[in-house]
């Protein structure tokens, strides 16, 4: 059954849309974390434009999380004073991705910026979880117990100025480094069309100590107001969400998610980290072998501005 998808100009299987929705929002739910960062490249690996790509995954990113929060915020395991801060930062951010990815789709560079962003990111995260997951997968067989840094152990990063007190947290700590993470987070997810959470969850852990009661809680409201604001300045600045695809997306992910969350409690940690930096560095090679191997077809078509100019 096909669905033309207007902003995407181009018809897909209304089922096919379904099930990659349903099969991401599996992983998500396998692993806990947002799904955009694996949408986005499927999305571009089936023809979908990447600027369609990343406006459009921003909605189904805000659906999957919104749930997940308020699910947190029921069992009170979220620091709204912690949020606020990343939520004020990450739309400031938002703001300076989407104005980026404006120019760059005008000047005709975005589909290789996104490609780049996407084997750098991913490529490092992928590589620092694989060498994590398979040293705890080694400790556990040798029978060495791994004693995690506790919360008041403090790094450089607990002496910077300006502190402020997050009392659901338990911290006293710079309100810099917080900012800074929340503008990277926005000014990223709004860029590539990821939600960031698999970038901004171990950045509040391991440099912030935030606890992880309520670490992840906090990450997801800053992933809905980041990218809610994100689908806003699509819609209304780059004009690239295509809200028939981000619906079939948002209906497949919804259920997957349901069935990955169910099929995680049989899996360990350090398993389920290793599956998923083999997945995240997959994805990285794919986009690296789009850089260098010759396209099946080396024409494209492009908008002609005024003076004839590309």
């Amino acid at each position: 059954m096909l669905v033309y998808l207007p902003i995407a100009e181009l018809s897909m299987n209304l089922f096919f849309l379904v099930g990659i929705g349903g099969a991401v929002g599996f992983l998500s739910g396998l692993f806990g974390v947002g799904g955009g960062f694996l949408l986005t490249p499927l999305l571009i690996f089936t023809g979908v434009p990447a600027p369609v790509a990343v406006a459009s995954v921003t909605g189904q990113v805000v659906a999957a999380s919104t749930s997940g929060a308020l699910s947190y915020y029921r069992r009170g395991q979220i620091d709204l004073h912690l949020a606020l801060y990343l939520v004020l930062s990450g739309v400031l951010g938002a703001f300076g991705g989407v104005a980026t990815f404006s120019m760059l789709r005008a000047a005709g560079q975005l589909d290789l910026v996104i490609s780049l962003g996407f084997l750098v990111i991913l490529g490092l995260v992928g590589t620092m979880m694989m060498i994590e997951s398979v040293r705890a997968m080694f400790k556990r067989r040798a029978g060495v117990v791994a004693r995690e840094r506790l919360p008041h152990q403090h790094n450089w990063i607990h002496g910077l100025p300006w502190r402020i007190r997050f009392k659901k947290s338990k911290l006293y700590i710079s309100v810099i480094p917080v900012l800074v993470l929340g503008l990277c987070i926005g000014f990223i997810g709004s860029l590539l069309g990821i939600g960031g959470g698999f970038i901004l969850v171990p950045a509040l852990v391991y440099l912030l100590r935030v606890p992880g009661n309520v670490v992840i809680g906090t990450s997801l409201l800053q992933v809905v107001a980041m990218m809610a604001a994100t689908l806003i300045l699509h819609a209304v600045q780059s004009q690239s969400v295509d809200i028939l695809l981000a619906f079939c997306l948002m209906v497949g992910g919804v259920i997957g998610a349901q069935f990955g969350a169910s099929a995680g409690q049989y899996l360990r940690g350090e398993q389920l980290r290793a599956m998923l930096a083999a997945l995240v560095l997959a994805v990285a090679i794919r986009f690296g072998l789009s850089l260098v191997l010759a396209p099946a077809d080396p024409w494209s078509m492009a908008v002609v501005g005024a003076g004839g100019v590309m």
